[in-house]
């Protein structure tokens, strides 16, 4: 299963969707044993997204999932539409995978091959995201295996889109067979003029990336930071990278303990008060949940609260006692202990676990 923090790009998952749609064309048109054109596949798909569908979208399925389908050209499909002359060639698409006598695509395959195409996908991004690892500094390398999300810095609406492979065309009447008679033929038709000028842009636009990666080199120290020791600067930046390569690793359950153990000091203070307020030497753990309830700024639920308790009682437990008695757990406190101890001491085990 892919971890929900590992997101995709806005373009990504439009590309999925368009995916979804041409599996569900084809698989309907290859289940009742009619070939599926590309002119098929276009108006089934752009009647079920309401979105342009053209053959470069075709490109970046094979280039994301090159198993999904064979494509090939053919001629003398029997075909409806008035645009197609007859006899023509068009791009088909058959289904791969298949090892039926008489293949189908049921809906449980449809379901593999949709998740098939998101893993992709999410390998297609974690290439980009470990060269933005890389040229980090210093740099970061985290296994993909133990990714379970983005960098916080790595914007993923930024990764390129998907580019698409080449598609079967139909044969020409003339065809250059070597690179050499593609450049001759280039050449002939381009005039000393037109070349000068496209010599003048090539050079130009050297210039301006030669500038451009000048820039970034000075860019790169901050003038704030101008007059700090190098080795200071590379100290935080190598404790900055290991505290965010923990967090790119860190699993779910992992990340909700964490979020609990932020609210324990302000809880902490939250039951110190309840306490003070009840003028009891022990709270039955209920009655302590529904007044702390009532008090804490966010939306927690009962049952919610009780699992904050029991993990201060975990964390704080020289200062939070739980103690069953018949079939009810009661809290007691030890009085003597100053509450700004015991946050220090909440606080100095977030930051330890946050490293972990």
């Amino acid at each position: 299963a892919i971890p929900p923090g590992l997101s995709l790009p806005f373009h990504y998952r439009v590309l999925a969707e368009m995916f979804r749609c041409m599996d569900t064309v084809v698989a309907m048109l290859f289940n009742r044993s009619e070939t599926p054109t590309f002119m098929k596949i276009k108006k089934g798909v752009q009647d079920m997204m309401h979105k342009r569908f053209e053959e470069n979208h075709v490109g970046q399925i094979k280039t994301v999932f090159p198993e999904a389908y064979t494509l090939r050209q053919e001629k003398n499909i029997p075909t409806f539409n008035q645009s197609i002359k007859k006899g023509s060639y068009q791009l088909t698409v058959e289904p791969l995978d298949l090892s039926q006598v008489r293949p189908t695509l049921t809906a449980t395959r449809l379901l593999e091959r949709r998740h098939i195409f998101h893993h992709n996908l999410v390998s297609l991004v974690k290439r980009h995201h470990k060269a933005f690892l890389s040229s980090l500094a210093p740099p970061l390398s985290v296994p993909e295996d133990k990714l379970s999300r983005w960098h916080p810095r790595f914007n993923v609406d930024t990764v390129p889109p998907v580019p698409d492979s080449p598609l079967p065309q139909p044969p020409q009447t003339e065809s250059l067979t070597t690179a050499q008679e593609v450049l001759d033929k280039a050449r002939a038709l381009m005039t000393p003029k037109m070349e000068r000028a496209l010599m003048s842009v090539a050079l130009k636009s050297e210039k301006a990336e030669t500038k451009d990666a000048a820039h970034c080199l000075t860019a790169q120290t901050p003038v704030a930071l101008k007059g700090v020791s190098q080795s200071l600067l590379e100290r935080i930046r190598a404790k900055e990278a290991q505290k965010l390569q923990a967090a790119m690793t860190r699993n779910p359950a992992q990340e909700e303990r964490l979020l609990m153990m932020s609210r324990l000091s302000e809880l902490a203070r939250i039951l110190r008060n309840v306490f003070v307020t009840e003028k009891k030497p022990a709270l039955i753990m209920e009655v302590a949940c529904n007044r702390m309830v009532s008090s804490y700024t966010s939306a927690l639920s009962t049952g919610e609260m009780e699992k904050h308790i029991r993990l201060l009682a975990e964390v704080a437990s020289d200062w939070l006692m739980i103690v069953p008695i018949r079939k009810d757990f009661y809290l007691k406190l030890k009085k003597n202990m100053e509450l700004s101890v015991v946050q220090d001491q909440l606080r100095t085990r977030l930051k330890e676990e946050e490293r972990l």
